[in-house]
């Protein structure tokens, strides 16, 4: 029996950041109603819904791709490289699963495609959304209700230069009202960058060329443990759990460096770092009087991380340096909202509150390097507090969604235990949204949006500490960054299959990297991020329609800034282009062939040079009924990817070249007993902070 089954509804809100009521997922009772029946997707597998792009994966050519991550690298304006995912035209993005935030990429790997219901991209998040966000990923679990024990287990061999091993697991008991979970895993990694750095200038009026060579060395053993529970009996819910993740790196750079044509020197750079994170979460979620929705999120966590580095340079007189620094940073976080039907629409009103510490312990241990980056110990607390109102509804074919959101922040920063009160600072901030749409029919619609955001730094942009590099070169910081203001226009429309993404930009003191000379008593290069204005518009036109066991997807399109920094201008557009494909044949097998490339072009202070054809590709197949997946993947097979670039700030031209490991082949291994998903309900109280530290 097929069954066409078409679910419509508004996407809240528009603005920046990390969700609220459009986290909230109705009971499904579809699913407890059609357990038995077979639901084929008539409908095209991605459509706009309000302002909303939702991709149905059940039923689809998708849906016995592998795991989720396989399935996010097919669907339009989606990117995958490396597990980290992107949004085609953002820079921050949030993905929940089932409601709550995604805490690492392991989640999304113990995901089976064929456990996907939807997929939702909200390109323009509302008010209720930190401000920092560009972009939300909404993905929903096809839902099970069966009491007992799940097991799952993936496992992944990769050899790109050298040798890396994943493995994830993850157990699952529900029994009536209660449901809990353990999940576990180990990374170990090991990957080899190639490149080299040179450096232009007039220095003393003479043209002065500071270079140097890299080959770096970074393995990587990084684990994690999480348990949890949770608790639904009619209308209530509530959970908890616990987060632990340890991370070991021992980073080794053999490279050398020169000045002019002076004698090139043998430099090698020991770091190794240790770093630890706790963090617990709970929630509290309840129903009452058949439609107010009262939901409360709460977070804390603790990381500490400890960093030792050691450049020597063996076969000249030059004296060791070494350093160490300690970062400690605590979060405390609360989040309360509730979201009730109000004129003919949806209402949501709540408040988002955080507190934020984070101290680093710099020491140089070189009395002459010391003169000119002395040892810091900075402290930076912050206090906000946000109160924000959202409101939606659908007047027939058009859709309206509005909001604003009001935040105090308190930011105090102390360095070597004295306040700069320069610094340190107070503000208030007001920022609206507004999203406009319209329904022409099922497969015809165009949105509208304005919104405007206040945007901070991350903490590791605002230490005061400067970390040496080479003889001649400093990187750092600037705790002097001021916060972004950006407004932002967006108009997003699809007909049939095509669809056309226009986004302008507008931020004031949004931050870039530059490279200057440095008062030392020698030739010293600082690379750190300054303020700076920058316009900017990206056009993107993309197709994507399933053709019987064939899926395309096709993107067209371009990045244009408009910036002028110290007499230079930045405007050099970038063309790209990304054609995916996903091969659905019989007995469970599936191909994909994943081909991208890009001009050379600005982004920022940055020209990118230019990458014209990458390739992935990848053949899996599954057994078992679908519980257990083999797929064997491919990345830059022709080993053509191109991550050089170059700078040109304040009188120093920087060309940078580099090669990573991104060449290479890996072997997935995915089994699943009765897999289920977590249940966890809860939410971030405060995303935004937990993304700056």
């Amino acid at each position: 029996m097929n069954v066409k089954i078409s679910i419509t509804f508004l996407t809240a809100i528009f603005s920046i950041g990390t969700g609220l009521s459009q986290n909230q997922e109705v009971s499904d009772s579809l699913t407890r109603e059609l357990q038995e029946i077979i639901v084929t997707a008539k409908q095209p597998a991605t459509k706009l819904v309000g302002s909303t792009l939702v991709s149905t994966i059940s039923g689809s050519n998708l849906a016995n791709l592998g795991n989720a991550l396989d399935v996010l690298a097919q669907l339009p304006m989606l990117r995958v490289q490396d597990k980290d995912v992107s949004i085609i035209g953002k820079n921050n993005i949030e993905i929940y699963i089932d409601g709550r935030p995604m805490r690492d990429e392991g989640e999304l790997q113990q995901i089976l495609s064929s456990n996907l219901k939807k997929v939702e991209l909200l390109m323009a998040p509302g008010a209720a959304y930190e401000s920092t966000t560009d972009a939300v990923l909404k993905i929903t679990t096809r839902k099970s209700f069966m009491n007992g024990l799940s097991f799952s287990e993936q496992f992944q061999l990769q050899r790109r230069r050298k040798w890396s091993m994943m493995e994830h697991f993850g157990l699952n008991h529900r029994t009536d009202c209660w449901d809990f979970f353990f999940n576990g895993a180990i990374n170990c990694n090991n990957s080899l960058i190639k490149g080299s750095t040179t450096n232009t200038l007039l220095y003393e009026d003479k043209k002065t060329i500071v270079g140097s060579s890299q080959y770096n060395s970074s393995p990587t053993a990084i684990g994690s443990a999480k348990a949890g529970f949770n608790y639904t009996k009619g209308m209530q819910s509530f959970g908890a759990y616990y987060l632990y993740s340890p991370e070991h790196v021992d980073f080794n750079n053999s490279g050398t460096e020169w000045l002019d044509n002076n004698p090139v020197l043998k430099r090698e750079i020991d770091k190794r770092i240790r770093s630890h994170s706790h963090l617990a979460s709970l929630y509290y979620e309840n129903t009452f009087a058949d439609k107010f929705l009262l939901h409360f999120d709460g977070d804390f966590r603790l990381s500490i991380t400890n960093n030792s580095v050691a450049t020597t340079y063996p076969e000249s007189t030059n004296p060791d340096v070494n350093s160490t620094d300690e970062r400690n940073s605590t979060l405390l976080a609360g989040k309360l909202y509730l979201n009730f039907p109000l004129w003919s629409g949806d209402f949501t009103v709540g408040t988002q509150d955080s507190y934020t510490q984070t101290s680093l312990d710099y020491r140089m241990l070189n009395a002459h390097v010391g003169q000119y980056i002395p040892s810091s110990i900075t402290d930076a607390k912050q206090t906000s507090a946000a109160l924000y109102a959202s409101w939606s509804r659908i007047f027939n074919k058009l859709s309206l969604s509005a909001g604003a959101r009001y935040e105090y922040v308190d930011y105090d920063f102390k360095i070597d235990g004295k306040r700069d009160e320069d610094i340190s600072r107070r503000t208030h901030m007001l920022t609206p949204d507004i999203s406009l749409g319209y329904s022409f029919c099922e497969e015809s619609q165009i949105s509208l949006s304005y919104k405007m955001a206040t945007v901070k730094p991350p903490y590791s942009r605002l230490t005061g500490s400067l970390s040496y590099v080479g003889l001649h070169e400093i990187e750092g910081g600037n705790p002097a960054l001021r916060d972004e203001k950006m407004h932002d226009i967006q108009l997003f429309g699809m007909w049939k299959g095509l669809m056309l993404q226009a986004d302008f930009t507008r931020a004031l003191d949004t931050y870039a990297y530059v490279k200057q000379l440095y008062p030392a008593d020698n030739l010293q290069l600082l690379m750190h991020p300054v303020n700076i204005n920058v316009s900017a518009l990206n056009i993107y036109l993309a197709w994507s329609r399933p053709l019987r066991r064939w899926t395309p997807n096709v993107t067209l399109g371009m990045y244009r800034q408009w910036l002028n920094l110290d007499n230079n201008r930045y405007d050099k557009p970038i063309f790209s282009y990304y054609f995916d494909n996903t091969f659905s044949l019989p007995h469970g097998w599936m191909i994909t062939a994943n081909i991208n490339g890009s001009s050379q072009g600005d982004m920022h202070t940055n020209r990118f040079c230019h990458s014209w054809f990458t390739m992935d590709a990848s053949v899996g197949k599954t057994f078992l009924d679908k519980s257990l997946t083999v797929k064997l993947s491919a990345t830059d097979i022709f080993n053509t990817a191109n991550n050089d670039w170059t700078m040109n700030t304040y009188g120093v031209f920087v060309e940078k070249h580099q090669s990573y490991d991104s060449r290479g082949v890996s072997l997935n291994i995915i089994y699943n007993f009765q897999p289920r998903k977590s249940k966890y309900k809860g939410s971030s109280a405060s995303e935004e902070e937990m993304r700056r530290l």
